[in-house]
């Protein structure tokens, strides 16, 4: 990846709302190469455009991380398509992927508007995937003063930034 591309991106990431203009002067090139390497970018897919809410404010409360376990014993396949069908079907779903770690080999990220909520999600999920998968989760009180560090990536951002920066 080029300087100027990184360094756009890097600047999207923490504010995608500014103009073409604006980045150019914060990236140090002129606005018609910003537009241009935008563009490409975008058609490209490296970049794609969405908010980063606050999801308390939105009304959820919990943030869920599942962890799943294929079972082995019943040497049962997990159908990638039923799976992406599955996050399809539950927009609530914010991220899911094969991994590895504590025993597990799957993961999945959601957020719920309440207990009752989640307690429904995660019946359904054991339901849809009985015989091929155990399941346990990790709960995050969305709402509870104690939360550290708000999910956002404009931290992301700086550290990438300064990472890049010669000592």
């Amino acid at each position: 990846m080029k300087d100027v591309e990184l360094r756009l991106i890097l600047e999207l990431i923490k504010d995608s709302r500014r103009s073409d203009r604006e980045l150019a002067k914060a990236i140090g090139v002129s606005q018609p190469t910003v537009s241009r390497v935008r563009l490409r970018l975008e058609r490209e897919g490296m970049i794609e455009y969405s908010a980063s809410p606050n999801l308390a404010k939105l009304g959820f409360e919990i943030l869920a991380v599942v962890l799943g376990r294929r079972n082995y014993q019943k040497r049962q396949e997990i159908n990638i398509q039923k799976a992406k069908n599955y996050a399809r079907d539950h927009p609530n779903i914010l991220f899911g992927a094969p991994g590895n770690g504590l025993g597990y080999d799957r993961i999945s990220v959601s957020v719920h508007r309440n207990f009752s909520d989640y307690s429904r999600f995660m019946q359904e999920l054991q339901t849809e995937w009985t015989g091929i998968m155990d399941v346990d989760s990790f709960l995050i009180n969305l709402k509870g003063d104690d939360v550290v560090q708000p999910m956002s990536f404009k931290q992301l951002a700086e550290w990438l930034k300064n990472e890049r920066k010669p000592e």
